[in-house]
């Protein structure tokens, strides 16, 4: 099966924002002009492609990363819808792993809001080249200058402003190209297919000029061809002029910037012709590494269908028809039905008996990869997401995704007794398709809870369950998931010795601990000398610290931010074993914790507020009421933007008390900062709540 299109005419792309900026309504309107779609799906009536799960269409909102393929000017263009809410951040972890660029969108009216900042962060950490779409240009009050100049300082990026808006808010109809000098207008087409292209019309011919001017004196510090030519005066043309925004957009120097109103069909062609002309293509990125699974040196993969066969595979889905999907990202070589591929993960190797090619929800059989291709796998069982897929003679591991920590856990519990086999399945299949999303047993209860991102999240999961797996469950109110650290060092010892006629038990070790910066983990040292303890006994102690680490030290949560080093010990030369040793090393463990003072952390969430300013003082006052701290305010359009860092534990039922306050027209975001240590008189209480010793309902 040959290429429809050679590499270079490939793009990668993911569509990003905060929540409500229009991403979906955006990629609803660039699959119907790429003639993928025969009608505009809306968010608003539930009948978008992109949002096809049944909570998506409820609640309005993407819950979970949709791909999808589309062509445009001989170009294939693979692209990936992600949420904007928080709760559900994982989705655009993953998709910026294998993806070459993105499409950040920006609110004309709210500029960079909370979770703008977020994805943008994600975008940096994998380097992935962006343009911005500033949408809903036909919004009262849209101010794509404060946009712009946002842009700058929270993202200190250097934006390129490559059009001007043809009016604005009531009266936009489409917009000035500043590389082509013509003006594109769509007038009051409703559907946005039929639109004009002419020449500058003399009232914006001055203030073009010196727009194109800045455009130019911008592209000529990242092309020195262009550079000479602008100094000269001499004729630049168009083609030259995106050679240098492509050069400088995928080197990260610059940011091209671009109007419309999706909604209203505008602005959506000039789009799809920047995601061709501006956005790297497989070749543009540098080679995939990697190393090799058993000597571990690294291994380099070109984009190219010649080199061996490697793959990520990002996602899992469950499917009714076709049972488990593995989406991947091919990054060299080619695979077809019927081949054999090796997880190098996991060591294992698979036949390859369907691959299909993804249309959101629908899906289309093919024969062949290639480089450069994003597809899925059929009834792949033991796949997960970070596997790497390769051939067993060219073995490679590529660099699995890394995901957040889950922040919220609660109790499940199946509504009948006959369930609980049924749940536990559901569970299961649920896991494998979310990492952040995790299923534990309470040693101390036996119960089992489940952990997440935030309300939202887990409120989704249950839906999913009783529509998809048919199992109905009760959550109880959502925990915190605390952690517990030292704030001083101490040392330790364990010793285990057991004589029961025969060979006995003999582990012996000394250990002193020490607390880390927050965030830092867990850190295991050895300094044995003189072979007080032989070398093959150290991981058993190091993997006997892990399990007390885990069980915790006051309340059963686990240990964070420890630096434990092992100092001294002793053995025996018939009864020493494996598991002595790593007995003695939690022993050893929760010795010296009692004595390092030890302390609860919470969670702490940054959260921005945006009301009315009228609603100012109540919402100040609620905030503090829940142990709030009020980092920054700012007015922005006649609202006042609040940023604040509150406890995660005092954020429960949020949602429903800010719209009470603010009647309905204030929203916030939220996310994860990080750890902090639990005031002391909040701290022993819940202790004693936990011990049984009070019960305490917030």
């Amino acid at each position: 099966m040959e290429r429809r299109y050679s590499i270079e005419r490939v793009r990668n792309i993911g569509i990003m924002a905060h929540i409500d900026a229009g991403k979906t309504t955006t990629t609803e309107r660039i699959l119907f002009f790429t003639g993928i779609t025969y009608k505009i799906g809306e968010v608003d009536e539930g009948t978008a492609v992109m949002d096809w799960m049944a909570q998506e269409q409820e609640r309005g909102i993407t819950i979970t990363s949709a791909s999808t393929t589309c062509f445009w000017k001989n170009h294939q263009i693979n692209i990936i819808d992600t949420p904007g809410h928080v709760d559900f951040t994982v989705e655009v972890e993953r998709s910026l792993r294998v993806l070459d660029g993105a499409i950040v969108i920006l609110c004309g009216v709210g500029g960079v809001e909370a979770q703008s900042e977020t994805v943008w962060r994600q975008a940096d950490r994998y380097k992935v080249p962006r343009i911005v779409y500033i949408n809903k240009m036909d919004r009262i009050g849209v101010n794509p200058e404060k946009a712009i100049e946002e842009m700058k300082e929270t993202f200190s990026v250097r934006p390129l402003v490559i059009q001007m808006p043809l009016g604005r808010e009531e009266n936009f109809r489409g917009v000035i190209d500043l590389v082509e000098m013509k003006e594109v207008d769509w007038g009051d087409d409703l559907l946005g297919t039929k639109f004009e292209v002419r020449d500058i019309s003399d009232e914006h011919k001055k203030e073009v000029q010196m727009k194109r001017n800045e455009m130019l004196e911008r592209l000529s510090d990242v092309d020195d061809v262009l550079m000479e030519k602008y100094l000269d005066e001499s004729e630049i043309s168009p083609e030259e002029i995106k050679k240098a925004i492509r050069k400088g957009t995928i080197s990260l120097q610059l940011v091209p910037i671009l109007y419309g109103a999706s909604f209203k069909n505008k602005g959506v062609h000039p789009l799809l012709d920047a995601i061709t002309n501006y956005l790297p293509s497989p070749l543009d990125i540098p080679p995939v590494k990697g190393h090799h699974p058993r000597t571990f040196d690294v291994e380099t993969r070109k984009a190219s269908d010649e080199e061996p066969f490697s793959a990520l595979v990002f996602k899992i889905m469950n499917d009714p028809f076709v049972g488990t999907l593995s989406f991947f990202r091919v990054y060299s070589g080619k695979a077809k039905v019927g081949s054999t591929i090796y997880n190098s993960t996991k060591a294992e190797e698979e036949r390859i008996s369907r691959l299909l090619e993804m249309y959101s929800n629908k899906r289309k059989e093919i024969k062949e990869v290639h480089a450069g291709d994003i597809a899925a796998l059929g009834s792949m069982k033991n796949f997960s997401t970070g596997d790497t897929l390769c051939m067993r003679n060219h073995p490679i591991v590529l660099e699995p995704i890394k995901f957040p920590e889950p922040v919220v856990s609660a109790l499940i519990e199946p509504k009948s007794r006959t369930e609980h086999s049924k749940l536990a399945e559901a569970l299961e299949k649920l896991t494998k398709e979310d990492p952040t999303f995790k299923v534990v047993q309470d040693s101390m209860t036996g119960q089992t809870l489940v952990c997440g991102m935030g309300e939202l999240h887990l409120e989704v999961l249950m839906d999913r369950m009783a529509r998809e797996f048919g199992v109905l469950a009760n959550l109880r109110k959502p925990q915190v998931a605390y952690k517990e650290t030292i704030t001083s060092s101490s040392e330790g010892e364990g010793r285990y010795i057991r004589q029961t006629g025969g060979r006995g038990q003999y582990g012996h070790c000394k250990i002193m601990i020490e607390p880390l910066k927050r965030g830092k983990g867990f850190e295991f040292v050895d300094r044995i000398k003189a072979g007080r303890i032989p070398k093959e006994f150290i991981p058993s102690i190091k993997k006997g610290i892990k399990e007390a680490i885990e069980i915790g030290i006051l309340a059963g949560f686990p240990v964070t931010d420890v630096k434990a080093t092992v100092v001294d010990g002793s053995y025996h030369e018939v009864d020493s074993t494996s598991i002595a040793f790593k007995i003695a090393g939690s022993l050893a463990f929760k010795d010296a914790a009692s004595r390092a003072n030890p302390v609860l952390l919470e969670p702490v969430m940054s959260l921005v507020v945006i009301s009315p300013n009228k609603y100012l003082g109540d919402i100040v006052g609620d905030i503090k009421s829940r142990r709030g701290r009020i980092e920054e305010m700012e007015l922005r359009g006649g609202s006042r933007v609040i940023k604040i860092f509150v406890p995660l534990a005092e954020m429960f039922g949020y949602a429903t008390d800010i719209r009470t306050i603010t009647q309905g027209r204030g929203v916030f975001s939220m996310e994860f900062f990080r750890h902090e240590q639990l005031p002391t008189p909040v701290m022993e209480e819940i202790i004693a709540r936990i011990e049984g010793r009070i019960s305490v309902q917030r």
